[in-house]
């Protein structure tokens, strides 16, 4: 097996003139990176003006945050009394005090972070998000968002010098993460996309040391496996890449990885568990809610008729009393859909249950559908735009790809990454493999999304980018070192490279105040009436 030569770590009187002037480059683009995003921080805020939080997504964590704070609960029901901190991202369901209560839809882990870092600036400054929500949530979003991007360029730079071997390609992968990518987009919002790039960033330096370079450091599966978990905790797909990960360095380094890596992961994982039990009492997320519960009984099927009528039939109460659920005189019937589907509500006892025509009967179910509630945004008929789903899974596949969202058409330098695995697949040793992996990735993480049920075909709502692949920019960024290597004294090549970066900068830059908005293409078809 090939692998590349080892470079042992430079003291000061080592460094040629070329590596100092190099990092020089690399202080440069971090400094210009970091500056522009904190300044887009400090510029940006919502079109109320009331606050700097820019989406139902956003809006969905920082709600939690609040709460967690404020009011010593993960429930949000009290601060989205306030519309304005409202969001769509939500759900509905039993809270341990035996009550309905709303709660964000998003992965728990996250929030409790936020919430320990707004927790230190209330009782240190004592100013309150509600009070001062620009001062607070800036501050957050500039140490937060900060050190994320942060990590990812160092990440990076780790990776350039390590596996790239001429100064051009080095520098102009570090300039592509910096300028090039959605990564930097999202720098001025709470997200989860960066978070998991970061770590993906993290894992996949320390496990290529461990992979390519037949490496057993301690730190290096250790950061495997923790960020490697990171990563797929806070981006669903990133447990391929953490399974896959986990996996090459049980082969290579089977009893390093069991005593140092398995340790790590079970670490975040269990955080990850722990914070979403205590936050919902289940263990599973928000999002494996979306379907009834267990069947409590069947009616017959003529029923169908009262139940349209609104009237709560004698059998009913019977079948809920066989499982000690006595029916208050409050309890009413709710048409979700005439014929075949309804809703038992109670007031009187905080409770609510399914009732489904099948076939063969009319099936009463427990609740277990927290997104169906009576302001949800995500029932049959409320959705609108691109939220309603793409029919087709052809064009869906298109626009995902070469599209409207596309991942090539709107950052075309990442045609560079499919050239660059291209070589690499044809040459021997551990980068072919490298190559096996992140074409691997790749497609189960785009036909994951491109076969899901029509009301997940959606882009990722609202956004400028198929924010669903982002956590694999790391891995595409050093899929281009093959081909910037090849380039290093291409002038033909140099200038390819740079309107490529040019117009992926165009597009990353199009939302920089927001990229909680559709892509400039996507704009832009609709302008000329392409688009509905």
């Amino acid at each position: 097996m090939t692998k590349p030569t080892r470079v042992p770590r430079k003291n000061d009187n080592a460094w040629t003139d070329a590596d100092r002037l190099r990092w020089a480059v690399y202080w440069l683009l971090i400094a210009v990176c970091l500056g522009n995003a904190v300044g887009r921080i400090f510029a940006v805020t919502a079109e109320h003006k009331r606050h700097p939080f820019l989406s139902a997504n956003d809006r969905s964590r920082w709600a939690t945050v609040r709460s967690l704070v404020d009011h010593q609960t993960f429930a949000i029901d009290e601060v989205i009394q306030d519309r304005y901190w409202d969001s769509i991202d939500k759900v509905y369901h039993l809270g341990p005090d035996g009550k309905y209560h709303y709660y964000s839809s998003k992965p728990p882990l996250m929030a409790c972070v936020l919430a320990g870092e707004y927790w230190l600036i209330k009782n240190t400054i004592g100013l309150e998000i509600s009070e001062h929500p620009y001062y607070v949530g800036r501050a957050i979003l500039i140490f937060t968002n900060g050190l994320l991007l942060l990590g990812l360029l160092w990440a990076t730079i780790w990776i350039a010098e390590r596996y790239a071997k001429s100064d051009f390609a080095r520098v102009g992968i570090v300039a592509t993460v910096a300028f090039g990518t959605f990564l930097t987009t999202y720098a001025v919002t709470i997200n989860n996309h960066s978070l998991a790039a970061m770590s993906v960033a993290i894992a996949l330096y320390c496990g290529l040391r461990v992979w390519c370079d037949d490496r057993g450091d301690a730190r290096y599966l250790l950061g495997a496996g923790f960020f490697a978990a990171c990563a797929a905790v806070n981006d669903l797909p990133a447990f391929s890449f953490f399974g896959l990960l986990g996996l090459a360095m049980l082969i290579k380094r089977p009893a390093g990885t069991l005593l140092y890596g398995v340790p790590a992961a079970a670490v975040i994982l269990g955080a990850s568990l722990l914070t979403n039990y205590v936050a919902h009492q289940s263990w599973r997320p928000p999002y494996a809610h979306r379907a009834d519960g267990e069947v409590l009984g069947t009616l017959e099927t003529k029923m169908h008729g009262a139940l349209d009528k609104n009237e709560v039939p004698t059998q009913l109460a019977d079948v809920l009393g066989q499982h000690d659920i006595a029916l208050s005189d409050q309890a009413e019937i709710i048409t979700r859909e005439t014929g075949n589907r309804w809703v038992v509500l109670d007031r009187g006892i905080d409770r609510r249950y399914a009732i489904q025509r099948t076939d063969a009967n009319i099936e009463v179910r427990d609740w277990d559908n927290w997104y169906d509630y009576d302001t949800s945004y995500w029932k049959p008929g409320v959705k609108k735009g691109v939220d309603k789903g793409e029919k087709s899974i052809g064009l869906y596949a298109f626009h995902v790809t070469l599209g409207h969202h596309g991942i090539l058409s709107l950052t075309p330098v990442w045609l560079l990454s499919l050239l660059g695995l291209g070589l690499w697949l044809g040459e021997k040793g551990s980068m072919r493999q490298v190559a096996g992996f992140i074409i691997l990735l790749t497609l189960i993480c785009v036909l994951f999304y491109v076969f899901r049920p029509l009301k997940d075909r959606n882009y990722g709502g609202m956004t400028s980018g198929f924010r669903w692949a982002f956590w694999l920019i790391p891995m595409w960024l050093t899929a281009m070192i093959p081909v910037l290597d090849r380039w290093k004294n291409a002038r033909w090549g140099q200038l390819l490279f740079a309107g490529l970066l040019l117009f992926s900068a165009i597009s990353a830059s199009y939302s920089a105040l927001n990229p909680w908005v559709h892509p400039w293409m996507y704009t832009y078809l609709g302008y000329l009436g392409w688009m509905e």
